[in-house]
Parts: C-alpha cells; sequence; structure tokens
C-alpha cells in the first residue's frame, strides 16, 4: 500500500501550486491530461535533486497569456574540458533549438571569473500552446545532467462550476502568511484512520470509475493526483484500435535537417485504394512536374533530374511521400486520407546551427570617426542579432546594418563617447564580441601663429591652421578677447584662422592670442609696433651692424651727446631659477632685455658652443632688445652672454636656456610571462627623458597582423612592468610603449616579439611506478586532464628522500613520451617522485606520489612468453626472411641460451640479439639446414624456464619418375609414375598432369592436385598420337622439373562403330491467340504523344482489331498500329481531350481468339485553376 506523501516544503509550494491547481479542477479533465504528459517527465513538485553540472535550474511557473517569461540555467564548468552542450526541449522530444525566433529566443552568456555558463531561454507572448513540462538538457563529453520545470498558462478567471470541488479545501489559516488559500489535507490525514496494510489501493483504483479517484486519494492519503494518474496510465494499456483502412500508419513525427530529403510511409489494407496528402489541413495537389516523374519512372531516371518538391509513389499497398530539399516551410502538420480515416503525423526541419567564422576585432577610433564591426558566418542569409549593454541594436539614424553574402556589418557612422563599451554579435550557433575604444579627437596645429614687427600704417596679419575645419576659436589681446571693428577683422575660412588689423597703431603692440573652443590649446604672438625716432645697433656673433635713423640731420642741428653707461636689466624671476629660462623644443625662443645708457648702447649676444648665424635675429628699440631664435632646439641648450657696450662702458649678463622636449621611445619591450588571458610585459626606460622626469607610460597591444591598436592605460602608468589582462588564449600579441614626461608623449617603441597568452596545464594524473631496481625506478603517467591552446612540450621528473623537501630534477631537458626511467638513484632509500608538465606558459601543477618507493631490485621468476604462433611449427620456404621476437621476464636479468637440436647455436647464419625484456631470433635468407627444433631457456641462479620452437624450412619438390602409360582402351589412357625422390621437406600435395597431340604440340591440363600416383586421361581423340607429362606439387608450388612419358606417342586407333540419325517429326506449333503482356492503364498529358502495347502468341498469325470504347478504330491518321513479332503497339498521336476511354484488342485466328483492354486518362491544363485537370472520359 502506498504511504501518504508529505507536504511540500515552503520553498516548494510556489512552484508546486500551478500543478495541484490544475489537478483538481475536473477529474476527467486530469485524466486527459495526463495522458498527454511524456513518460520521462517528471511531476512538478517533485522535480530531481541536481547531479552536480547545474548551479541553478529553472523553476516551474505560471504565466498570464500574451506576457513575456523568462527561464534561467546556470552550469559549473570548472571540471569541465570543453564548452557544455545546452538543449531545451518540450515535452518528451520536441527540440525548442530548431523553432528559435521571434517567438522563443536562447541567450548565453560565460563569466570568466566563476567558470559558469548562463543559459536563458525567453517565450514572447506566451499563448495557451506553450504550457506543459519542459526540459534542459547539459552535456559535456561524458557528463550529462537535466532538469525539469513546468510552465501553467493563465487566460482568466474560470467557470465557478470548476472551482467549486476545490472551494472546501481551500483553508486560510492566520500564520500561513503567503502560502494562503493553499490545498491543505493535512486536516483530513489527521482525522482518517490508518489504512490497512493488505489494502492495494492501485487494485481499487483500476476497478474505479475516473469520477472517484479523487476520493479514493484522499481516502488513502494520496495528495500527488497528478502523479497519480500518471501510474493508472501505464498501468492501464490500452490496445490500440485497429484500422479499416491502414495496415501500418505513419509514424509519430519526422525529423529532417535543412536542405535534406525526407519520406513517409503508410501501408494500406487495399492496394487499388486512392489516398490524399495534407498539409495542415490543405490538400497536397501534384503539379505538372509530378506529372513528370512518371516519366522518370518509365526512364528509370532519378526523381533529382525533374526537380521535383512533393513525389508520390504507389508501390503495391504502400503509399510514400517524399519531400525534397526540404525547408522551414515544410515544418507541419500532415496528414494521409483514406475514406474516412486519417494518419496524423508531424515534420520537424532543423535548422544546422549558424557558426560565427570571423570573430569580431577591437576597435579603436577618435571622436567623429566611422566604425565598422564586421564578422563572417557560416552560411549565406542567416539571421544575426547584434547587441551592446543587453540592447538589442537596429536600423536607425545612428547604426546600420549590412549584409553581404556571409558578411555582416555593424556601421556607426559618427563614434561619440557615448558608444564605447563591449558590442556583441548573436546567431543560433555562437557568439562573438568586440570591444570600441573612442577616444577625445586631439586638435593637431599645422601652422603657427608667428611674431610681426610692422610699422606705422602698415598692415599686421596673424595667420594659423589647425587639423579640423569645424574648429571655431576666439582671438585675445594681452588676455582681453578681440572684437572685430573698422580696423581689425577675423576670418575662419576651412582650417585657416586669420586676424587682420589695418592702419597699425602704437595701441595695436602687445601679445595676441589664439584659442580654439573645446580644446587646452592656445597660440601666442607678439606685435611689435616701431616708430621713426628709433634707432638701434645690434651685433649678432662678432659681427656689429650700426643702424643711423637720423643721417639726414646736419652736424650742427645735432645736440651734444650725453653719457650714461650702459645697464642690464635681466628678470628671470618667473623661470623658478635664477638666469635660466627652459623652452620647449619647437617653440619660438624670445629673449627681451631692458638696456638703458646713453649715447645708445650696442647688444652683442654670443653662445658658447656655437654661432648664432641662420635662425637667429636681434630687434632692437631704444630700451628694449629682443633675442628671438626661431623653432629652439636640443643644441640651442646652454649659456648665453648677453654684452652692452657704449662709449661710457660696458655691461654684462649671463643666461642660461634650457631646452625640454618629449622623451625618447622606450626601449627593449618585452613578455616575460604568460597566463590563461594575462602577460606580464616589461621595457627599458628611454635613454633621454627630455629634460623633464618621466611622468608614466602608455601602452597598446594588438593581434598579429593586425593593424589595429587598442589603448591598455588612459592613466599614466609608471612601473616599467605591466599585466595585461582580457586577452584570448592562444592568439598572438604584439605590445608597444608610449613614454610620457611634462612636455608630451614620446614616439611609439618598437614592437615586442609576438607572445601568446597560455594558462599552463593541470597537474598530470595516475603517476605510478612500473618497474624498481637497485639504482633506477621506471615511472609512467597519464597527460592532464586540460592542456589549453599551448599543448603540452614535454615533462620534468623530479625526486626526494621521504620526510626531506629537498627535490631534485631527474632530467634536464623535458621529455615527450609519458614514461621515464629515473636512473642513478640510492639503493635501499625510500624515495618520493613526482611529475610536472612544461609548456611555453611555464610549469604546472605537480602530480606527486603518494607513498614512498624502496629503490631494491625485486625477485621475480624467469618466464617466457611465447608468442601463438610459435607454439605450433614455424615453415617458412626457402630464400624467405626469419625475425622471432619472442619476450620474457625476470629479475635481476636473466641469462639467455639458445640451442639447435639439443646442441649450442653456432650457424653464423642465424643471428642472436637479446635485450632487457626480449630475445629476437632473426635469419636474413632461410635455407634447408636452417630446419630444425631450436630451444629457449632464461635462467636465473638455479630458477630456469624452456621454451621450444620448431621451424620448418621448405621448397619445391622434384619430378615424378618412371611416368608410363599402362593402358589405352577406346578413347582413353591410364597412366602410373611414382613420387619425387625430393618433396622439398614436406608433404607432396598432389600432382598435374598435361597432354599434348602430335599435330598442335600445344600442351593441356587433364587433372590438377590429383592426390595419386595415377591417372586416366579420357576425352582422346581417335587416330592422334599424344604425349603426357607430370608436375609434382607441394605447400611451394609446383615442381621446377617436369616428367614425360617414357615411350613414344600413344596412338588412339579409329573404332569400328555408325551412327544411325534418327527420323525428323515436326512438331505441331498450332494454337490459339493468347496475350503473354496486357494492356496497362495509363495517365497521360494532353498534346503530348503516347502509345500503349501488348504482346500475343498465336499460330497461324492472328487477326489483330483495336477498338476505342468498343468501337473499331479504322483508317483514323491519328492512330498508327504497329506489330513487331507479336508485340502490338498503338500510337496516339497527340491525344485531345476526347481521346481518353477504354480501349481494347482482339486477337484472331482460326483456332480461336483473346481480347485485353486498358483505360487511358488524358488530363489538360486549366489557366484559371493553373492544375492539371482530368479530361471527362467517355465510356467509362
Amino acid at each position: 500500500m502506498p504511504e501518504a506523501k508529505k507536504p511540500a516544503a515552503k520553498t516548494d509550494k510556489a512552484a508546486a501550486a500551478p500543478a495541484d491547481s490544475e489537478g483538481s479542477e475536473c477529474r476527467d479533465e486530469l485524466l486527459s491530461e495526463s495522458e498527454e504528459l511524456p513518460d520521462d517527465e517528471t511531476v512538478p513538485g517533485g522535480q530531481s535533486e541536481l547531479t552536480g553540472l547545474f548551479v541553478e535550474r529553472p523553476e516551474s511557473t505560471t504565466v498570464t497569456k500574451g506576457k513575456n517569461v523568462t527561464f534561467v540555467a546556470k552550469v559549473d564548468s570548472s571540471d569541465l574540458l570543453r564548452k557544455p552542450n545546452m538543449k531545451w526541449l518540450k515535452g518528451k522530444w520536441l527540440d525548442l533549438g530548431s523553432k528559435a525566433g521571434k517567438h522563443v529566443q536562447f541567450k548565453e552568456a560565460y563569466d570568466r571569473n566563476s567558470k559558469v555558463y548562463t543559459y536563458e531561454m525567453s517565450i514572447i507572448k506566451v499563448v495557451e500552446g506553450d504550457a506543459g513540462g519542459y526540459r534542459c538538457e547539459v552535456t559535456s563529453k561524458d557528463k550529462c545532467d537535466s532538469c525539469t520545470f513546468e510552465v501553467t498558462v493563465e487566460g482568466g478567471s474560470l467557470p465557478g462550476n470548476l472551482i467549486l470541488p476545490l472551494v472546501t479545501f481551500l483553508v486560510p489559516r492566520g500564520d500561513a502568511g503567503e502560502d494562503a488559500g493553499d490545498l491543505d489535507f493535512s486536516a483530513l490525514l489527521k482525522k482518517r484512520d490508518e489504512p490497512k496494510e493488505d489494502v492495494d489501493v492501485w487494485e481499487i483504483l483500476k476497478d474505479a470509475k475516473p469520477c472517484d479517484y479523487e476520493k479514493i486519494a484522499f481516502d488513502y492519503g494520496i495528495t500527488d493526483l497528478r502523479g497519480l494518474l500518471k501510474r493508472l496510465k501505464k498501468m492501464k494499456k490500452v490496445e490500440p484500435k485497429k484500422s479499416d483502412a491502414f495496415l501500418k500508419k505513419l509514424e509519430q513525427c519526422y525529423s529532417v535537417d535543412k536542405g535534406k530529403r525526407t519520406q513517409m510511409h503508410v501501408e494500406l489494407h487495399d492496394p487499388n485504394v486512392q489516398v490524399k496528402w495534407l498539409k495542415n489541413g490543405v490538400e497536397i495537389k501534384p503539379s505538372c512536374l509530378s506529372v513528370l516523374t512518371v516519366f522518370c519512372q518509365c526512364l528509370s531516371l532519378p526523381l533529382s533530374v525533374c526537380h521535383v518538391r512533393y513525389v508520390f509513389e504507389c508501390v503495391g499497398n504502400k503509399r510514400t511521400l517524399t519531400i525534397n530539399k526540404s525547408n522551414l516551410s515544410d515544418d507541419a502538420a500532415y496528414e494521409c486520407v483514406v475514406g474516412e480515416e486519417k494518419s496524423f503525423t508531424e515534420v520537424f526541419v532543423k535548422e544546422p546551427p549558424v557558426t560565427i567564422t570571423k570573430l569580431l576585432d577591437d576597435v579603436h577610433v577618435v571622436v567623429g570617426e566611422k566604425v565598422e564591426f564586421e564578422c563572417e558566418v557560416s552560411e549565406e542569409g542567416a539571421n544575426v542579432k547584434w547587441m551592446k549593454d543587453g540592447v538589442e541594436l537596429t536600423k536607425d539614424g545612428k547604426y546600420r546594418i549590412k549584409k553581404d553574402g556571409k558578411k555582416h556589418t555593424l556601421v556607426i557612422n559618427e563614434a561619440t563617447i557615448e558608444d564605447i563599451g563591449m558590442y556583441y554579435v548573436y546567431t543560433n550557433g555562437g557568439e562573438s564580441k568586440g570591444e570600441l575604444e573612442v577616444e577625445a579627437k586631439e586638435l593637431e596645429v599645422l601652422q603657427s601663429i608667428a611674431d610681426l614687427s610692422v610699422k606705422a600704417c602698415e598692415q599686421a596679419m596673424f595667420k594659423c591652421e589647425v587639423s579640423d575645419e569645424k574648429v571655431v576659436g576666439k582671438w585675445f589681446k594681452d588676455g582681453v578677447e578681440v572684437k572685430p571693428g573698422n580696423r581689425i577683422k577675423m576670418s575662419h575660412i576651412g582650417r585657416i584662422h586669420k586676424l587682420t588689423i589695418d592702419d597699425v597703431k602704437p595701441q595695436d603692440d602687445g601679445n595676441y592670442t589664439f584659442v580654439p573652443e573645446g580644446y587646452a590649446l592656445s597660440l601666442s604672438a607678439k606685435l611689435n609696433f616701431i616708430g621713426e625716432s628709433n634707432m638701434f645697433h645690434a651685433k649678432v656673433g662678432v659681427a656689429i651692424v650700426t643702424y643711423h635713423p637720423l643721417d639726414h640731420l646736419s652736424l650742427s642741428d645735432i645736440p651734444p651727446p650725453l653719457t650714461d653707461p650702459p645697464k642690464i636689466h635681466l628678470d628671470t624671476s618667473s623661470t623658478g631659477s635664477k638666469n635660466t629660462i627652459v623652452v620647449v623644443a619647437g617653440n619660438k625662443l624670445r629673449l627681451d632685455v631692458e638696456i638703458t645708457g646713453e649715447p645708445v648702447p650696442t647688444v652683442c649676444v654670443t653662445h658658447i658652443n656655437q654661432s648664432l648665424e641662420g635662425r637667429v635675429r636681434v630687434e632692437t628699440r631704444t630700451t628694449l632688445s629682443s633675442f628671438v631664435i626661431e623653432g629652439a632646439e636640443r643644441t640651442d641648450e646652454g649659456q648665453y652672454s648677453i654684452i652692452v657696450t657704449n662709449p661710457a662702458g660696458e655691461d654684462r649678463a649671463e643666461l642660461t636656456v634650457k631646452i625640454v622636449d618629449v622623451p625618447n621611445p622606450p626601449e627593449n619591450v618585452r613578455c616575460m610571462g604568460v597566463g590563461e588571458d594575462t602577460a606580464t610585459i616589461t621595457w627599458d626606460p628611454p635613454k633621454f627623458d627630455g629634460g623633464a622626469p618621466i611622468k608614466g607610460y602608455l601602452m597598446e597591444r594588438k593581434k598579429q597582423g593586425s593593424s589595429r591598436w587598442t589603448k591598455l592605460n588612459f592613466e599614466v602608468f609608471e612601473s616599467t612592468t605591466y599585466e595585461a589582462k582580457k586577452m584570448i588564449e592562444g592568439v598572438f600579441y604584439e605590445m608597444r610603449v608610449f613614454a610620457v614626461n611634462g612636455i608630451g608623449i614620446s614616439q611609439p617603441s618598437g614592437n615586442s616579439k609576438p607572445f601568446m597568452p597560455i594558462a599552463p596545464t593541470s597537474e598530470p594524473t595516475r603517476l605510478t611506478v612500473e618497474d624498481v631496481t637497485d639504482s633506477t625506478c621506471a615511472l609512467k603517467w597519464r597527460p592532464p586532464e586540460r592542456v589549453g591552446a599551448g599543448g603540452v612540450d614535454g615533462y620534468i621528473i623530479e625526486w626526494c628522500k621521504e620526510g626531506e623537501d629537498n627535490w631534485v630534477e631527474a632530467n634536464k631537458e623535458p621529455v615527450d613520451k609519458n614514461t621515464y626511467r629515473v636512473k642513478g638513484l640510492p639503493t635501499g632509500e625510500k624515495l618520493l617522485f613526482r611529475v610536472v608538465a612544461m609548456n611555453i606558459a611555464g610549469r604546472s601543477p605537480p602530480c606527486t606520489m603518494k607513498q614512498s618507493v624502496i629503490i631494491r631490485e625485486i625477485m621475480e621468476y624467469p618466464k617466457i612468453r611465447l608468442p601463438r604462433q610459435l607454439r605450433t611449427k614455424f615453415i617458412r620456404k626457402v630464400g624467405e626472411k626469419i625475425n622471432l621476437v619472442i619476450p620474457f621476464q625476470g629479475k635481476p636479468r636473466p641469462v639467455v641460451n639458445w640451442l639447435k637440436d639439443g646442441e649450442p647455436l653456432e650457424n653464423k647464419s642465424v643471428g642472436i640479439r637479446t635485450s632487457d625484456f626480449d630475445t629476437i631470433l632473426f635469419i636474413r635468407s632461410a635455407e634447408r639446414d636452417h630446419s630444425g627444433t631450436y630451444t629457449l631457456s632464461v635462467q636465473i641462479d638455479n630458477m630456469q624456464d624452456k621454451a621450444d620452437i620448431h621451424i620448418q624450412i621448405v621448397d619445391k619438390p622434384g619430378p615424378p619418375i618412371n611416368v608410363m602409360v599402362t593402358d589405352v582402351w577406346g578413347f582413353n589412357a591410364a597412366l602410373e609414375w611414382k613420387p619425387p625422390k625430393d618433396t622439398g621437406n614436406t608433404d607432396i600435395t598432389g600432382y598435374t598432369i598435361q597432354k599434348a597431340d602430335k599435330k598442335t604440340q600445344g600442351w593441356f591440363t587433364v587433372y590438377e592436385h590429383n592426390r595419386r600416383p595415377s591417372c586416366t586421361a579420357s576425352d582422346l581423340v581417335m587416330g592422334n598420337e599424344y604425349s603426357f607429362r607430370v608436375f609434382s606439387e607441394n605447400i611451394c608450388g609446383l615442381s621446377d622439373e617436369v616428367a614425360f612419358t617414357i615411350t613414344v606417342p600413344i596412338y588412339i586407333p579409329p573404332s569400328d562403330l555408325e551412327y544411325n540419325k534418327p527420323a525428323f517429326k515436326e512438331k505441331d506449333m498450332s494454337s490459339s491467340p493468347k496475350f503473354t503482356a496486357p494492356l496497362v492503364d495509363r495517365v497521360v498529358v494532353a498534346g503530348y504523344s503516347t502509345a500503349i502495347s501488348c504482346a500475343v502468341r498465336a499460330y497461324p498469325k492472328a487477326k489483330i482489331v483495336w477498338m476505342k470504347n468498343k468501337m473499331i478504330i479504322g483508317e483514323d491518321p491519328k492512330f498508327l498500329m504497329q506489330n513487331n513479332q507479336g508485340v502490338l503497339t498503338l500510337n496516339i498521336r497527340k491525344p485531345g481531350q476526347f481521346d481518353g476511354g477504354k480501349y481494347s484488342c482482339k486477337a484472331i485466328n482460326d483456332l480461336g481468339e483473346d481480347e485485353v483492354e486498358c483505360r487511358l486518362e488524358v488530363r489538360g491544363f486549366s489557366p484559371q485553376k493553373g492544375l492539371l485537370q482530368k479530361c471527362s472520359l467517355t465510356g467509362m
């Protein structure tokens, strides 16, 4: 008797509630519903526990019709060697992977840190047909796991009469909380008496009516109503109703891959009955190509010749529907209809998964540039889905999606900072991702503004050029924005910005700056106003140039000169160091030195290391001298001397100029180590830091062969060792590094050598001892379970004494094999051994032997393991090579001895080679003398084992002896001979006898493999003379020599017999007409000539009469009647609608008559319906 089930746990009530509510709606509906459950489905609320692969499993749920629902399953892959395969199934066999589309969608994700795969199945806009049992299965090599869940669809409130039976059991409780209103049978269980043990509930239920199931279940404490009905269904095996029309119906379903052919078969009771095939309730009618299959079958051509989609075949009582080149439109329900009976089936077309053959690459662009993500898939016209941050990307103004055969491209017209992120492309068979990095656009100065020295009333023009045409900016003078006016004009044409000042005045003198909007950049230059009253002297290097603007005055007009010693007023307080100026390389160096003295002093600027000619100019006014160097270089760095002189004296000042620049690129970029998805990169600092301290470094990487570099850090990295992450294992990468100081970023370093992120393998497995001697130990092991993309380069074996931790390497170079003998071990010591796998990523974790091994020779009895073929006589032919390998065992190494026929083996043509575990006997060319009994013995001290090997060397035999003819009679001759003296060291297996007559001298075989030394040659020709010869034969073949008859050729005398020819009696061939091949019913196409044929046998020759609908066909030119040796043919030229009917052929002679008939059906094309229509038949 079954025990009453306990109420479900509180955590399971939410999942079990839909199933319980469904199970109690109506007794009759429960029974029918249970019959639809698959046999291997688990009843909701009673799911089995996880077996280890699932971290999270989907749960049963109730969903409202029209809503969306998502099920999540998580699988732990830490112990798996490869990616697991997930299947979502509905019911017992329906694979939902073939139904992926708008209604059912799948998603897959992988977490590298936790090594957990997340699988999601979403049902969009649930319909009533989605209700039922589901199952998800995960498989990986030899591991598998599965779990089940239920989906219940609610379409609104149920009628009151369905809820009524449950009202009395919905007991709200004050402490039930969210479980209030569930089915509660606890009160009934407490009040009822325990059932007697000898009561069999299932026997009661088997004989009860379905309306009493619920009452019986309550009486005996069975709360799982659905499980009860499921078990009853198995117990009640209903005999299938026999069909009157079908001997064999269609299968329940057919599954076919897209593009393949599928066939559906039925067998009928009546072979002449007509069948109809329906697809989704609509009849499949034959097309023009279907009719052409009749001709293909008549000509024995394959059906593919006429490219038919649906093919109907009728062979006896078997009917077949063939669907060629199945596509998704063939996924439907099919019916075969015979009269009032139907046979149903369903065809599922599985679309092969579309895989991604070319993965996405990471893209690095600047703001405003065009972005293209490109991938290739395995099948043309496949559907792919582009996503970013979990949101599907569609065609709009920002994104464009292009398809070109197998190539799919996602295009972003103008990249922005908001587009940064990871982009995914999904197919039903894979996914790929690529990262987009968008960098703020840097503005490049193509031409900077230059200092101007302009006289009064002249025009001053500042001009600069930047890299972006769309950039706008503002002009400032001494920090104040310049406004356009009558004299001042600003223009922006393309990349060129201009500031024009007409009619320059003294107040225009100052510093002018152009500032682009949105960029931390400014371009500055100075406007020097030159007045007419100035006079100055300038000396550059050693050359002195004196300017006299007042030469037009007379000497009497010149006032007496004033004398004031020259003085240099030098201010370098803003530089941070006394008399030191720091200039960025490439910028303009301008030294403004205020000078006083009367008369106007002469200025001389000198550089200690070089001359200042070429890029140097000196601009001098009354009290100011400007020293300008265009485009400062590193060679301009050093100490400068400024000397001013006049008749009243001299003044001198020393000035230090420091040129700073971007640093040189880093050097010697190299990879120091790799991991599963990481790599450690190191480099040497640049030799020249540009005159400013190195702030840090920027790193970039790219895949080998690609031209796209990806930035790894946006903040400077101070160390010279960097760990790059998020790489793909098994892909080659290259790295380069930039150095950064206060001035800017250096040029990139040289590319590193290509390296591949690879993780070390897992530890080797099953390390065992194979053999031990006094100083060696043979080990064997299995390869690691997880190898990875780097493979295994070899193994290192290490040993140490028990209780110590000083491991000694047994081999310096890695060994490829999984076995190794460690030599040179200390005798009698207890040693531990371990093995590590090596690859490009380094050492794997060690596999250590758990128990120590004592290094000591183990005594083992000698034993010869004789191969099976040597246990019987070993036979070889003369001249063949003999190579016998005989293994043996024994420790220490046994002593091996060979004997032949009891004597020591001293034949030099027989070679012996012996190793630690086998011995080899080899003969390059066998001779008869090598035959005999060879004895092998292996001995250790007093222990010995022996084995005998019998070798027989055979050759072709000699010829027979004394071949003679002993008797001749009639057409026969008797021959006898004696066996050959040389049998070839083996038994004679037979003889071959040949004869030759004197006329032709050609030898013909009389007997082969004749075992006796005698024979009788028969079928000889009288009057001829014959000679005979005999060959002997053994297992090597026929003898090379032959024995001939000793006597002269024998003569066969002619006989006196006479032949009496019997009288000829003519046979009576007369017969009445009889058709041996009847006429066959035909279906033809109107307008195409056809013929009907039959065959008749009659003697004398019969008269043939052709009739149509019992009317004799006369001399109608449309019909051509032929008779070819009894084969009668009626050719009908281009039959029309009125040529259909019953055709008969009658054969008549004097002995009787016979008649056969057939029906001819002519079908014509109807333009209104586009189908072949049956023409009306006359006389049918």
